[in-house]
């Protein structure tokens, strides 16, 4: 059973689910998803508009309830991304309690918590159906729907918990959104299948985080970074069990810091919506600032340079990080080309991700191979080296780096860096002088704002001339 805290004995929590002001039992997360799942069985598949409530939670558990694909729709899309989501993904309704203010190609019904299930309990699909279909960024052209089935996020599920000791006797709590794999699959369906209790903080705010109570907790690094600079917001997670940061690399000064204010040392994982979560600090080992951990449990990793041969496991070596295992999706919705060319012979999926591995097997992020690492003057250099060393400077607070084309070096370093009463000479200089010399920034532009998405991530491309 993909969900096992809303079938047979609910687990006796008088609260399972809290979101924003919302709250709901098991009792009464099952019931109301049951009603949903009456509705929409048969369906080819559905989609959810994905804000911060209970309603969305609602609706989602019932698609997986009766087995219809669900497609979570990003609370924030834009009428053309909406309209290439509905429409691609095949489905037939969109649930959402309050429609986006724009016409849609499929009618739009609100979410009826009070509706009566079913007589008969629908069959539990099979683990090779779709469970969600999640659209990618779209960075590299129209998102992309990614097949996840039921086996591969039971399966990668029930490896985190593993690796994190994450049990019922947890609180999880975060502020993510719900319609990606951080926020939804971890955050939501881990808490189900898990049997925890979940915290939805609405908005990842500090103080939000601070009160919220939780053991575990799940930010990503503008949010723990946030965190880091609210001293009374940070020391109150002093009595979690748990701080884990995904989604991107965390600054190794933010690791720091919050080891400074809070007492812990963050977990790090590494995943992608095509792969779920495939790598991650254990509870129990080392948790090293700018790493990410070891493959979990069935998960195979390897480096390959850029005609497919083996990159050295030495810890400097940088090769593109490919990944093999049960969590891996079903394929690109109608896209068969796209599926082919993601995957490399053997079933190893291409990441798109430059990182290095050591001989204690620990893996490092570099970055997107594609922006993030940098070939200047002869030199593969990883943009995030770069990033936490400018960060290592009292009057810095942000900083992206990428590779501009230059006529001799090929590319050349240039950063951009949100911070207080800095000089771009002066930031080169302290990066030249700690790390090699052809790692220095060869252009600093002082900036106000670095763009993000939705998420927090740093938009790099809207950085490139």
């Amino acid at each position: 059973m993909l969900l096992p805290a809303l079938g047979g004995a609910l687990p006796d929590q008088r609260e399972a689910i809290r979101v924003g002001d919302q709250t709901a039992s098991w009792e009464q997360i099952r019931d109301a998803a049951a009603g949903i799942a009456g509705r929409i069985a048969g369906a080819p598949a559905v989609a959810v508009h994905a804000t911060a409530s209970l309603d969305t939670v609602v609706a989602i558990v019932g698609g997986l309830m009766a087995g219809v694909p669900v497609v979570p729709v990003p609370a924030d899309a834009g009428p053309v991304e909406l309209a290439h989501i509905l429409t691609d993904s095949g489905a037939a309704l969109l649930l959402a309690q309050t429609p986006p203010p724009v016409p849609l190609p499929i009618p739009v019904e609100p979410v009826d918590r009070a509706r009566p299930g079913p007589s008969t309990p629908i069959a539990e699909p099979p683990g090779t159906a779709t469970a969600l279909i999640l659209y990618t960024s779209g960075t590299t052209g129209a998102p992309k729907g990614v097949l996840l089935t039921r086996d591969a996020i039971g399966y990668g599920l029930d490896a985190l918990a593993e690796a994190w000791a994450w049990t019922p006797d947890d609180t999880l709590a975060h502020g993510l959104p719900l319609y990606h794999v951080h926020g939804l699959v971890l955050g939501v369906l881990g808490a189900l299948r898990v049997g925890c209790r979940l915290v939805h903080t609405g908005r990842p705010h500090p103080d939000r985080y601070a009160t919220a109570g939780g053991t575990l907790l799940f930010g990503v690094p503008t949010v723990w970074s946030r965190i880091a600079a609210d001293p009374v917001s940070a020391r109150a997670l002093a009595p979690a069990r748990l701080l884990v940061s995904g989604s991107a690399p965390l600054p190794v000064p933010v690791f720091d810091r919050l080891r400074e204010l809070t007492g812990h040392r963050p977990v790090e994982r590494y995943g992608m919506t095509e792969t779920l979560i495939t790598v991650s600090t254990r509870v129990d080992g080392e948790r090293r600032p700018g790493h990410v951990g070891l493959p979990l449990r069935g998960i195979a990793t390897r480096l390959v340079d850029d005609a497919g041969q083996p990159v050295p496991e030495d810890g400097e070596s940088i090769g593109e990080l490919q990944v093999r295992g049960p969590t891996l999706f079903a394929g690109y919705l109608g896209m068969p080309e796209a599926t082919e060319a993601s995957h490399a012979p053997g079933g190893w999926f291409r990441t798109g991700d430059v990182a290095t591995v050591g001989p204690d097997g620990q893996h490092r992020i570099v970055g997107r191979a594609s922006i993030d690492l940098i070939k200047s003057g002869g030199y593969r250099i990883g943009a995030g080296e770069v990033e936490n060393m400018l960060l290592a400077h009292p009057g810095v607070r942000e900083a992206a780096v990428v590779g501009v084309p230059h006529p001799e070096l090929g590319q050349e370093i240039v950063a951009y860096v949100v911070g207080d009463g800095v000089a771009a000479q002066a930031l080169i200089d302290f990066v030249a002088g700690r790390l090699s010399w052809h790692k220095r920034p060869r252009q600093v532009h002082l900036v106000d704002a670095l763009p993000r998405n939705a998420m927090g991530k740093v938009q790099k491309r809207q950085l490139l001339p």
